[in-house]
């Protein structure tokens, strides 16, 4: 091992980063006359110069999962994953037996036959399947990153740029100012990694509660399909003091459901994500605050920055844009959720006891929130608990009792006939209202065809004059020429 601490360093940085950043980094590491055992301490990668060959290779490979894929202040998610599987497994995370497999396709094959009777969607394609936990959070990690992304990357490009103006401004003396500034990928590195974990804790979180592909109300899953997390509905169902049977089918039949949904109501998933991307494209960091928070940790604890990111110092100024955009994302969440529970009600009702009972503790849960959930609204400003759930399920009620399950259903065909926001603040009302609506709009439209075909009332009237303007022309035209008659005689 060479005996200059520096061309160890050069040797990580570069296996790091490449040759030509390394020697770049180093260079200026020499030229500030910096102490390289203080580097090593200040960068927590110790006395380098005690390292075996295998423990130097063994840090090296940390150091480059800690920073591979967070280069230029992205969102490290490969970090992410790893800590959401780890977080998901937790005390255990059972293997999927075929006993679980085959009670959860059976559960998910009866409720499909239930559903039939309450609404004319057709079940979704795709397998009906068990997950673990692990499966969980691999099968929904792609979505998330959709969901989370735009929003991770303005934030995690805000906390970057604090750490490289707190570094900026270290005094000269110090000499962590000329360390740091060589290292400002690294910097832009760890801001990606922090809030990497940061995601993956929350998913990981969510994964150890899910008992669902569509748990939080979102498609999680880009392909079609139904699933159950046994090891989760048995929780659940342990923590209600409730049959398992019971809940598992509950759990079923409201996946169907919402599995039915997205699969035959093509634009929804598109608006939910269009949604969150509108958000994300008005979100405003506050800046002076983030580099307030920033200035009060060791950027080398990574532990001190996952505390500033869980203060919430993240939280974005809710612009105009912002505002509509968070409703909207509300109001189809709540519509999704008050549809799912009234369907899933009608179709329970004939054959389990603890439906009602069950619907309620459902509902609980999902205003309560976990964890988790609070983790999500602090770093990205999204909550997935939608308000006016009761509304919009009161809403679907009415609709299905007045008019039919195939007309409730057929206001999902387009989003400009989905129940808006101010619809769903009058659930009892929304009926009245779009037939008064109808009325004036087809009032309008026989008064247009009516003036365009001349059948119009007024129009009538116009006709009439005219034929009145024209008699009286036609008399002062025979007026006229009797007296030009007899001028002619008398001359």
């Amino acid at each position: 091992m060479s005996e200059d601490p520096f061309d160890e360093i050069e040797q990580m940085l570069a296996a790091m980063f490449g040759p030509q950043v390394a020697a770049d980094a180093v260079s200026a590491l020499r030229a500030s006359g910096i102490d390289p055992a203080q580097l090593t301490q200040m960068t927590g990668m110790g006395d380098l110069s005690r390292l075996t060959p295998a423990q130097l290779g063994g840090l090296q490979a940390q150091m480059q999962q800690l920073f591979a894929g967070a280069g230029g202040g992205e969102v490290n998610w490969t970090m992410g994953q790893d800590l959401a599987l780890r977080t998901a497994r937790g005390d255990g995370d059972p293997v999927i037996t075929a006993a679980d497999a085959e009670q959860t396709r059976n559960a998910l094959a009866v409720a499909d036959l239930w559903l039939d009777a309450a609404t004319d969607f057709m079940p979704a394609p795709g397998p009906r399947e068990a997950w673990s936990r692990s499966q969980w959070v691999e099968r929904t990690m792609p979505v998330w990153k959709d969901v989370c992304a735009p929003v991770a990357q303005a934030a995690t490009s805000a906390l970057a740029d604090a750490l490289e103006h707190q570094i900026s401004r270290l005094p000269e003396s110090d000499g962590a100012a000329a360390q740091m500034g060589a290292l400002g990928k690294v910097m832009r590195s760890m801001a990606g990694t922090a809030f990497g974990l940061q995601l993956g804790q929350a998913i990981g979180e969510l994964g150890r509660q899910a008992v669902a592909a569509t748990d939080v109300g979102l498609p999680l899953t880009r392909e079609p399909g139904t699933a159950l997390v046994p090891t989760n509905v048995t929780a659940f169902a342990t923590d209600l003091e409730a049959d398992a049977e019971q809940v598992r089918l509950f759990l079923a039949v409201r996946e169907a459901a919402a599995a039915r949904l997205y699969a035959h109501v093509p634009w929804l998933r598109s608006q939910l994500l269009a949604a969150v991307e509108s958000y994300a494209r008005g979100i405003v960091i506050d800046v002076d605050a983030v580099e307030q928070a920033v200035a009060q940790v060791d950027p080398n604890d990574p532990e001190a920055i996952r505390r500033a990111l869980e203060s919430g110092m993240f939280a974005p100024q809710e612009t105009r844009t912002q505002k509509e955009a968070l409703e909207h994302l509300e109001t189809l969440l709540a519509l999704v959720e008050g549809w799912v529970e009234v369907v899933a009600a009608r179709a329970l009702a004939p054959h389990l006891p603890l439906a009602v009972a069950l619907r309620e503790m459902v509902r609980r849960r999902r205003v309560q929130g976990g964890p988790a959930e609070q983790v999500f609204a602090r770093l990205i400003g999204l909550e997935f608990r939608p308000r006016r759930v009761r509304e919009a399920a009161r809403l679907w009620e009415r609709l299905g009792a007045e008019l039919g399950d195939a007309e409730r259903d057929a206001f999902w065909r387009h989003p400009d006939v989905v129940p808006t926001a101010a619809e769903l603040a009058n659930p009892d009302d929304f009926l009245t209202m779009r037939r008064a609506a109808q009325d004036m709009d087809a009032e309008m439209d026989a008064d247009l065809a009516s003036l365009l075909d001349g059948t119009l009332g007024y129009a009538d009237g116009a006709r009439d004059a005219d034929v009145d303007g024209a008699r009286d022309a036609d008399v002062d035209g025979a007026g006229d020429d009797d007296e030009g008659g007899s001028r002619s005689e008398g001359e």
